[in-house]
Parts: structure tokens; sequence; C-alpha cells
């Protein structure tokens, strides 16, 4: 369990991805009779380079096994027993624990049916499964075989009349689309907001340092460096070298989601917003505070720190690049939380999740990198390094603090996506006030955990944070009240929005504003009213649309003007528990040819976003009329001036 735990940051995410559009596999089939009765179908598939294909055979809980199945609603045949294989490998996995079958390179299943109607003129079967390289996709492939020796062809669905009918209502007839089209000033993942992620995962990585993982490596690794060099200089271009390896390896980390990020335009919003995955992060940070709190200790395999330190005894550049490998795979168990931390983060951010990633892997590589070059080139500098002991401890409890605070964010995105009415906003920021009071109490020494040293003497350093947090304590008290001095701005994004309370509020809308959820409505009541439409892409677990609802709509000059000038429309983008009406769920075809099931208000209301203004980021805003008429340009997270003069900028183009 600890292995699938620590090895989540590589894999977890990726295999829950739907199958690509350029698989890395191709599927031949044809259908040879046996007997009036029964039949072989025989799919051939070729598969890329280091790709593996698993097994019918594959063990349980392993990677998914392969499976053959006859469509619901298909009657008239059914299978007889197992698919017969080609030649299969077999290699043990250190992830699982267990040996692992699959293909590679090519692989042929045939699969014998058995026709117990003889009035049917095809079978049609369906393929599951899985295939891996560096990233796991899943593949579903489905083919009709007729019985008459006509050609194969794949399974086409063909779209119903409610289906043709309801994706025609979902595009509108927009007009003035060339504002679509023209630059906005906003922030939407590029320029500052990636240098402010690239801060943060720099400011991660100084943090990682100052755990009893990497500390402690400083000194010793650097000194290795500058003992085997031939020279000074030999010594300090091996250390830059080792700095400059480090920094790849975590950018490497982020490469397969930026490959992943093409499949779909709204792949990593359902990702980030899938109520499971949330709780699964909830569940990894809280049981990484607990490692930090010192009850238990995760480690990888012990093999792979094994071969990787093997590796790094081969000479030059190969073996000072496995050195800063096996510094990556030895401090994991201090460095995960934190990298894990930065995934979760990524995944619910405006612009494009990868670069976020990217961006942050490299600050946080950078920071970790920086001592050993440095110190490399002023080697006296590791004399004026404290000594470990237990400061480094309180490091990490301090840590696993803030880990179980940041956990909670993930189980209230799943409250809120799900509906639960748990984690209301009240609840959320008492269960901050709990967590920081008790860090507050460790600092001052009231509470130990299993790792501390004897508290001698109360260090002013120490006794200053206990203050700074009980500060922090303070300032969230007003935030559990109904009527707040304060509205906790500072921390927009992080607690439920304000209208998510446990006491009675006068709208389900941001700051108590009118507004729509269903597009139709709202437009039908800007007719009534002959006012503008401000249209808003929400979501619930989005961090940013909560930072524009509370910091920048929240001014009164763009509250009155939402609120007096326009009819707001909100359509939640990631609502994917709340079922549509069965009359209004339909099958939408997508440009390639394949089926998405329109089924509840977040599929709808994403997709509305897609193919009318071809954008899947969230907050995004747009200015309309009755009539459809674009308004002014997008616009997406920004500041309060260039919001307000956005929307006077619509008013004005409305009046003309």
């Amino acid at each position: 369990m600890k292995k699938i735990f620590s090895f989540f940051l590589l894999f977890t995410v990726l295999s829950i991805f739907s199958q690509t559009e350029n698989n890395p596999i191709v599927w031949e089939a044809s259908i040879n009779k046996i007997s009036d009765t029964e039949y072989d179908a025989v799919f051939t598939a070729k598969l890329l380079q280091e790709w593996h294909l698993y097994s019918q055979y594959n063990p349980e809980d392993a990677s998914q096994a392969l499976e053959i199945i006859i469509p619901e609603g298909k009657t008239g045949y059914k299978l007889v027993g197992k698919a017969k294989e080609s030649k299969t490998d077999k290699e043990y996995s250190e992830i699982w624990e267990k040996e692992e079958i699959f293909f590679k390179d090519n692989a042929t299943i045939t699969q014998r049916i058995a026709i117990v109607n003889a009035d049917i003129s095809s079978v049609t079967l369906e393929i599951y499964g899985q295939i891996c390289k560096q990233a796991c996709i899943q593949i579903e492939e489905s083919f009709s075989f007729p019985l008459d020796g006509k050609k194969l062809e794949k399974e086409v669905v063909v779209l119903d009349d409610k289906s043709k009918n309801l994706t025609q209502a979902l595009k509108l007839d927009l007009k003035n689309t060339a504002l679509l089209k023209a630059g906005t000033k906003t922030d939407d993942g590029s320029g500052d907001s990636l240098f402010n992620i690239f801060l943060l995962g720099f400011a991660g990585g100084l943090f990682a340092l100052l755990t009893p993982c990497v500390f402690p490596m400083i000194p010793l690794t650097v000194s290795f460096f500058t003992k085997q060099s031939q020279s000074k200089s030999k010594g300090i271009f091996n250390a830059i070298l080792y700095g400059v390896f480090i920094v790849i390896i975590y950018i490497l980390l982020s490469i397969p989601f930026h490959l992943i990020d093409g499949l779909d335009p709204n792949i990593l919003n359902t990702i980030s917003t899938n109520i499971w995955l949330n709780i699964f992060f909830f569940v990894i940070l809280v049981f990484f505070s607990l490692s930090f709190f010192g009850f238990y200790e995760i480690t990888l395999p012990s093999s792979w720190g094994n071969k990787m330190d093997s590796a790094s005894n081969v000479g030059g550049v190969v073996g000072i690049f496995f050195m800063a490998l096996t510094l990556a795979i030895i401090s994991f168990s201090c460095t995960g939380p934190i990298l894990g931390s930065l995934l979760a983060g990524s995944l619910g951010t405006v612009g494009n999740p990868a670069f976020q990633l990217s961006a942050g892997m490299t600050g946080f590589g950078l920071a970790l990198a920086l001592p050993f070059a440095l110190f490399a080139l002023f080697p006296n500098l590791l004399n004026a390094l404290p000594k470990s002991g237990g400061w480094l401890n309180t490091t990490k409890v301090v840590l696993g603090f803030l880990e179980l605070a940041f956990a909670f964010k993930f189980l209230s995105n799943s409250d809120l996506v799900g509906h639960w009415d748990i984690l209301k906003r009240e609840v959320f920021i008492g269960i901050w006030i709990v967590i920081f009071l008790g860090l507050a109490l460790y600092l001052f020494g009231k509470i130990k955990f299993p790792h501390d040293s004897p508290l001698k003497k109360l260090s002013f350093f120490r006794a200053s944070f206990g203050v700074l947090v009980i500060a922090f304590v303070i300032y969230l008290i007003p935030g559990t009240l109904k009527d707040p001095t304060w509205n906790l701005n500072a921390l927009s994004g992080f607690p439920p929005p304000q209208f998510y309370s446990i006491y009675e509020q006068e709208s389900d809308c941001p700051l108590g504003l009118d507004c729509y959820k269903d597009f139709d409505e709202g437009l039908q009541v800007a007719k009534e009213t002959n006012k503008p439409i401000l249209l808003d892409f929400t979501g619930w677990a989005c961090v940013n649309c909560r930072k524009m609802e509370e910091n920048v709509w929240s001014d009164p000059a763009v509250y009155n003007i939402i609120k007096n000038e326009y009819v707001l429309i909100s359509l939640y983008v990631d609502d994917n528990e709340k079922e549509l009406p069965k009359a209004a769920q339909f099958d939408f075809k997508k440009a390639n040819g394949k089926i998405k099931k329109i089924k509840t208000y977040g599929d709808k209301w994403s997709t509305f976003q897609v193919i009318n203004f071809k954008n899947a980021s969230q907050p995004y805003y747009i200015l309309m009329n009755a009539d459809l008429e674009i308004l002014n340009s997008p616009q997406k997270y920004t500041d309060i001036e260039t919001y307000k003069s956005w929307l006077e900028k619509g008013i004005e183009n409305y009046k003309k």
C-alpha cells in the first residue's frame, strides 16, 4: 500500500485518462466461420515501441486487464470462454508487487462466438483494456462483424433525432464574433501567473531543503563531488552539472501532462473536479501529514534506490545524472508531499495546467539544486550550516500541519461538486482554526510528536512564529460568524464560497446577486428586462472564480454595475453530479467522430462553452445582448480596474 501511495505522483492521475485520439495502438479485426453456429473473431493489435498492452490474464490489483464483452442490449450470440492470446511477456512490477502479463510490439486475440439466434446478421464486440509506457491510456474499441461475408467496419454510432435537435439547440447563432478573438488584458496562465507558480514551486523547494531527508545530504554530496574531481574547476563544473540535472529531473515529471493536455479541451478540468480524485488527494495529503508528524515513514521501494545508487558509480556525465536521480528518489519521503500539493493544485488553476505544473516543477528543482552549486563554488560556506538536529524535525512537523490544512481544500472540492452540503464555509474555516491552533500549541511546546527532542528553551524564532500563527487564528474566527467583520479576502479560493453557508442566504449566487444557472432562462429575462448579459463560465472547485467573486465583484463599483446593469448567467462547468432531466440528456458527436454523453449540467455547459466560444478555461466572461451580439472581447481572471472598465465598455456598446 505504501508503494502505491508513494508512486501516485507519476501514475495515479495518468491512469484515469480516457483514450487518446492519437493512440499508440492500431487495431485490425476479422471474423472466421468455424461452423454454422460458431465463429472466431480475430483482433490484431500493433503497438508503438516500448508500449505494453496488458493481457486478460493480468493479475487483479495491477494494471487493467484486457476484456472482451458483448455490448448491453445486444442479443442472439454469446462468448465461448476466454479469448486465446498470442505470445505474452512477463515482468515483475515494483509498483504492484506482482508479476504482470502483457503484449509488446503486437498482439493477436481470438475470441470464439456461439450463435444462439440464427436470424441475426452481425455480432458486435467491445474491447476494454490499458496500454502503458511512461503514461497509461485506457482503450475502448467497438467492432461490428457481419456474418454474411461483407467487409468488416468499426461500429458507427448514428445520432438519433433527439440528439441531433439538442445538439443544434446547444449552438448559438452568435454575431460580432470577431471580438471573441480579440486580445484582453487577462491573467490566463501565462506571464505573471506562470512566474507566480514558479515562485510557489521555488518556495516549496526551499521548504524541502529544510527537511531531514534533504538537508543532511548537502554537505555530503558537495564533499563527494569536490573530492572526486582532479581539480577545483572540475569539481565546480561537476557540482553545477549536478544541479542542472536535478532541475531537469523535476521538469521531466511534468512532461506527460503536456502530452495528455492535448487530448480533450475539458480533460484537465474534468480531472481536477473529479470527486473521487479530490478525495484521493485528501487521503494522500492526510497520509503524508501523519508521516511528517512522525507516526510512520514513507519510502519508495528500496530496490529503486539501490539501482540508482549503483548507476551513480558510473563515471562522467552519466554517473552525475544518476547521482541527481538518487537524490530525488531518496528525498521522496519529504519532497513527495510538497510535489503532490503542487500537482494537485495545478490541475485546478486558470490557464494551461501543464505549463503551470512545469513552471512549479522548475522552481522546485531550482531551489533544490542551488545549494549544491553554491557550496561547490564557495566550499567554506559549508562550515556556516547549522548542524542537523531537533530543528529539522520541527520543520517537518510544521509542514505536516500545513499539509493537513491543504488536504481539506480537496475534500471541500468534492463536497462542492457533489452537493453534499457537509463542509460548508464556516465548518471549513472552523477546521482550519483547530489545525492552526494545534500548530500554535506545538510551537509553544504544549504538544509533542514521536521524534521531538525535549524542548528545554523556547527560541525567539519559534515563539515569534507561534505568535504569527495565533494572529492567523484570530483572523479566521470572524469567518465562522453569520455577519463577519471581514470576508477573509486574503484566503479567497481556499474556503468554500460565501453563499455556501450554514446560515440562511438571500440567494445561492455569489455575493447575494441575482443569477440564472440556465442559459435559456437568463436569455429570456434579458429580453424581458432589456438588459445585456454577463455570461459567467465558472466552477464549484474553481479557485480563481472565487477570487474574482470575492476580490473583484465585491468592489462596490463593480458590484453595482453587475447588479443593476446586467443579467448574470452563471454556468457551472464542473457540475457533474447533478443530472439533467432524462428528456434533456443526449449524445453529442465531437469533431473526431467520438460520442460524448451529455448527462449532467456540467457536461452540457462545458460542451456549450467549447463549441460556442472555443475555450475551456474558468473563469471566463462574455458580454452579449439578447440578440446574441458580442459586446466586448472575453475577459478572464484580472484586476478590479480592468474588469470595471470592461463592464462599462460593454454597457456603452450595448447602448449604441
